[in-house]
């Protein structure tokens, strides 16, 4: 009797033990996007910063529902990216950075504008957004190493679109420094070099060449500048810079 209990026991624990282990029948995510987000005027790709800050694009897997949980894929320093980790289905993309919203809803919620990628995504999928940048920060020269310790860089920030509802007052010009990589922006920045142009002059600097002079630097050593400027409007709930490329300039 002991024995039958014994292995009644046994069993009932293994039918527990059974019941409890979820079975995954779903393949890994393998499939593939890769892409840039390139200036609709010059067809270039678009300078940005790495993380939050920069451009991202918005996924939606529209396979098993109308309104999915979004999820987030980070694009890189110069304007490109790859994610090899998607799952395969039907898919709405939509970029978001410092430009023009490639979907804009108006106040009537009425769709004003829809320019998001919709497909399937099976295998690898090249996507490019063709996008209006708010502002183009254009290097004037070569950031410059001073006698006095110093690095001075000169920029001209221009109007990346003629949206009139994206021509709002800039909030920032930023001289952003970093010594120990070129990835460098307000993402990745040493703060006690980085500098910011005065409020006085903020609004008219457009068009015309800026020069913003950090202070002195430790000498000896290779540094790595970029000018991000930003206008007073958020995108996805931040106000995020342009810029342009990172340059390297060696202070002896």
């Amino acid at each position: 009797m002991k024995k039958i209990t014994y292995y009644l026991s046994c069993l009932v624990l293994l039918l527990m033990a059974n019941a409890c282990v979820d079975v995954d029948n779903y393949d890994a995510p393998a499939e593939t996007i890769v892409g840039r987000i390139i200036d609709k005027k010059n067809q270039k790709p678009m300078q940005t910063e790495v993380g939050d800050g920069g451009v991202r694009l918005k996924l939606l897997e529209m396979s098993w529902s109308d309104n999915p949980t979004p999820y987030y894929t980070t694009v890189k320093q110069d304007g490109t990216y790859q994610n090899t980790k998607i799952f395969k289905g039907n898919y709405i993309i939509e970029a978001l950075g410092a430009f023009v919203p490639t979907y804009i809803v108006g106040s009537d919620g009425k769709v004003v504008k829809d320019e998001r990628w919709k497909g399937d995504i099976k295998g690898t999928v090249n996507i490019d957004f063709e996008i209006e940048p708010f502002l183009n920060v254009e290097w004037v020269g070569e950031p410059t190493a001073n006698a006095d310790g110093t690095v001075s860089a000169s920029v001209k920030i221009t109007r990346g679109t003629d949206n009139a509802d994206y021509q709002k007052n800039l909030a920032d010009v930023y001289l952003f420094i970093n010594s120990s990589s070129p990835y460098v922006g307000d993402n990745n920045k040493d703060s006690r070099y980085s500098v910011r142009l005065d409020d006085s002059i903020m609004n008219d600097c457009l068009g015309q060449t800026v020069t913003l002079t950090t202070p002195k630097l430790p000498d000896n050593r290779k540094y790595y500048v970029r000018v991000g400027a930003r206008i007073d409007h958020e995108i996805d709930g931040r106000k995020r810079y342009n810029y342009n490329e990172p340059k390297g300039v060696m202070v002896n």
